[in-house]
């Protein structure tokens, strides 16, 4: 991008290799799939919920549990948190875009502002500029007519092979806070940029909720995305943020797999167990007559970690491999 532009330092490096590290950590824990639907479930309520606060919305998160969510809800602090839930879903699912895209960052705006705002979905067409607390301009946001043109420039950055991810991330939600292409809801749509690009990167199990730090951090946040070309001040703000957000979610993700390594099985676990126990030398297809909802990779998974843990032998290689309790 031209007009954006920031240059690595020791400290960008440092962050990104501890980052990295951590995720290498995460995926050689192997959690089981019901606690990474858990964790993701939780955090994407919190990313909504978060970046609503960074915008000035009040709710709490007590307010906001998913039993007291409402689509339907007249309050408008209760769209914009059910609006963004349902942005951060569509990010973090298999219908999202394999590409960083115009049509991407449109569709997220339209979600985010649906019910709210009468432009959602749509690129400003008058003049636009970012006001601090005193009601001050600080920034004009460039003409409607240069819109266009610097998302293309931003899309084929976003798309370049050759510029690291967890950079990358930080560097678009700088520059589209630069564009400033919508009249409103451009914090929340440059933010769900970033944590579309941490998911195809296979970072989102430990960077959800990034946006409970942000609002924690709400004033280091805001001078790092002040008026300027150089994007080092936010690089180095948004990879700390990150950083502290995955060490969060590991040590949980790290202490819920341990205890379901213990005597302290899931529920299903423990369910197998005492199938196995009741009928010794039984099959897998025996077993997962029993749970005909599960996905059988799941029941494959759950047979592993109780053969690992030592409560359960498998006799055989074959698929007619019987299963018995270690006594």
């Amino acid at each position: 991008m031209k007009n954006i532009y920031f240059k690595e330092n020791n400290k960008i490096r440092e962050l990104v290799k501890k980052i990295e590290a951590l995720n290498i950590a995460y995926k050689t824990l192997e959690p089981p799939p019901e606690i990474i639907k858990d964790l993701l479930g939780k955090s994407l309520l919190k990313s909504a919920l978060y970046s609503a606060r960074i915008e000035g919305n009040p709710l709490s998160l007590a307010e906001v549990g998913e039993r007291s969510l409402e689509k339907n809800s007249k309050s408008l602090h209760q769209k914009e948190v059910v609006n963004l839930l349902s942005a951060y879903l569509f990010v973090n699912s298999k219908n999202a875009p394999k590409m960083f895209s115009k049509n991407l960052i449109l569709k997220l705006h339209q979600l985010v502002m649906k019910n709210i705002f009468s432009q959602a979905g749509s690129f400003r067409s008058e003049p636009s500029a970012i006001f601090n607390q005193a009601g001050i301009a600080v920034y004009l946001a460039p003409s409607p007519k240069l819109i266009n043109g610097l998302i293309d420039e931003l899309i084929l950055f976003a798309n370049q092979k050759s510029v690291p991810v967890l950079a990358k991330s930080a560097v678009i939600q700088f520059a589209f806070e630069k564009i400033h292409p919508f009249l409103d809801g451009n914090g929340r749509v440059g933010r769900l940029l970033s944590a579309f690009i941490l998911f195809k990167a296979g970072y989102s199990y430990l960077s959800s909720s990034l946006e409970e730090y942000i609002n924690e951090n709400k004033l280091q946040y805001y001078e790092a995305l002040e008026p300027s070309k150089d994007a080092g001040g936010f690089v180095e703000f948004y990879l700390q943020a990150l950083l502290q957000t995955a060490k969060k979610n590991f040590s949980k993700i790290n202490a819920d797999n341990t205890k379901t390594e213990g005597n302290d099985l899931l529920p299903r676990r423990k369910e197998i167990l005492l199938i196995i126990k009741d009928h010794p030398g039984c099959s897998f297809d025996f077993i997962s007559r029993r749970f005909s909802s599960v996905n059988p990779k799941t029941l494959h998974y759950d047979l592993k970690k109780l053969q690992d843990s030592g409560f359960v032998i498998k006799i055989g290689r074959t698929r007619g491999a019987l299963y018995r309790a270690k006594n």
